[in-house]
């Protein structure tokens, strides 16, 4: 089963970008009900990372502005 949903999304790449982008901004609301002095670990690849609740945070609107930039690209094509 989840084969089957995995290569449907991969058949519609702006409906796997939609995913990607409401991701990237849960997670900056969440970043965002953190204390700035709190310590947080990011994801990058198969790692996790210590990090500020700041660079995580700008580090997840970049990865939002880039996802952003690649749909609107899908959609005036």
């Amino acid at each position: 089963m989840a084969s089957a949903s995995s290569s449907s999304a991969s058949t519609d790449p702006k409906l796997e970008l939609i995913k990607q982008i409401r991701t990237h901004e849960v997670a900056i609301a969440e970043l965002g009900s953190l204390s700035s002095s709190r310590t947080v670990y990011q994801k990058n690849g198969n790692l996790f990372f210590r990090t500020t609740v700041q660079k995580a945070t700008s580090s997840e609107e970049k990865q939002l502005d880039q996802a952003k930039a690649k749909l609107e690209k899908l959609n005036s094509q």
